[in-house]
């Protein structure tokens, strides 16, 4: 009896180690795998490294002069306004050396020319402008004599211009308004010449920017489209775009600042394919990769002088014929 007692409880102490033992094993195998699964699962849930796009070192190789792109462009998150205003402005300078003849584009000898050019300007090319200015203005050379203008004759002189009645209608209408109440003289003040026929903030800040020195931001269509990529502002009105632009940079260098964000939108950033492989700025451009990357594709979507075309100014200042531009051919030649 006591050896059968002793028996039995030596199988119970057996069974329950051996109970012990694969519990303790079960319990390990399913800790490993609980952690395995666990790690895989944070492995499939953790975001994938995000691309990040990369400004070709010569980037700018096809633009003449322009600095190597140097540094990763990315989007400027977090971007303090201290940070902002020195990207902007450092912005201006590399510009300001790809482009340092940049002028307007509209060929005038006076304030009443150019003020009648850039009304003309609308909807249409400044060498299609610069090509019909020499005969309006031969015909009509004061605001008194465009004034005194048969609309008709008018017309048909602004013909290839577009819209050349509604420009007929402006360009008489202003210079009626010249005539009688400026004494015949083209007012240097904004509010003054923002109440001309045709005559807006963009117009009168190229006439005050270029006829008399009085800086100003021309906000145009390529100066909205450039500085919203370069996220110097998320507005879209022309004014609140002004006042955000403007308050980045020194009031003595708006006038200039229009001329080379102009110029850039131009000849290499353009709306639809904008030319990232061969632009000069690109280590800079929060938008980098939205147009072409690969820069002999990117050559070729140069415009004007920088991709072996023309500027369009018929009878350009000398400082622009000195540093290398040419004026430009009859549209359709070349």
């Amino acid at each position: 009896m006591k050896k059968t007692a002793a028996a039995t409880k030596s199988a119970a102490a057996t069974k329950s180690t051996a109970v012990k033992k694969t519990a303790a094993a079960t319990k390990s195998t399913a800790v490993k795998k609980t952690a395995a699964t666990t790690k895989s699962a944070a492995v499939k849930k953790s975001a994938p490294v995000k691309k990040v796009t990369v400004a070709p070192k010569k980037a700018a190789a096809a633009v003449k002069g322009a600095p190597a792109a140097k540094s990763v462009a990315a989007p400027p998150k977090g971007e303090s306004q201290t940070a902002l205003v020195r990207r902007a402005r450092r912005i201006n300078r590399e510009l300001a050396e790809v482009f340092p003849y940049a002028h307007p584009e509209l060929d005038f000898e006076n304030p009443f020319q150019l003020v009648v050019a850039t009304v003309l300007s609308a909807q249409t090319t400044d060498l299609r402008v610069n090509q019909t200015t020499p005969a309006l203005f031969a015909k009509y050379p004061t605001p008194e004599d465009l004034a005194a203008a048969n609309p008709e004759e008018v017309e048909e002189i602004l013909r290839p211009t577009g819209f050349f009645r509604a420009k007929t209608k402006s360009v008489i209408g202003l210079s009626k308004a010249l005539a009688e109440q400026f004494g015949g003289e083209v007012p240097g003040r904004l509010e003054d010449l923002v109440k001309l026929p045709g005559v807006g903030r963009k117009t009168a800040f190229v006439v005050l920017g270029n006829a008399f020195g009085r800086p100003g931001i021309t906000v145009d269509t390529h100066f909205q489209r450039l500085v919203r990529r370069w996220q110097w502002t998320a507005e879209t009105d022309p004014d609140k775009i002004e006042a955000a632009v403007g308050a980045l940079f020194p009031k003595s260098d708006w006038t200039d600042l229009s001329h080379h964000v102009i110029w850039h939108g131009r000849r290499i950033c353009h709306a639809r394919k904008p030319a990232c492989g061969a632009c000069p700025i690109a280590p800079l451009c929060p938008a980098y990769g939205e147009g072409e990357t690969d820069p002999e594709k990117a050559k070729k979507l140069l415009k004007y002088e920088k991709g072996g075309f023309p500027g369009q100014r018929l009878n350009p200042p000398q400082a622009y014929l000195d540093a290398g531009g040419r004026a430009a051919p009859p549209l359709g030649a070349g």
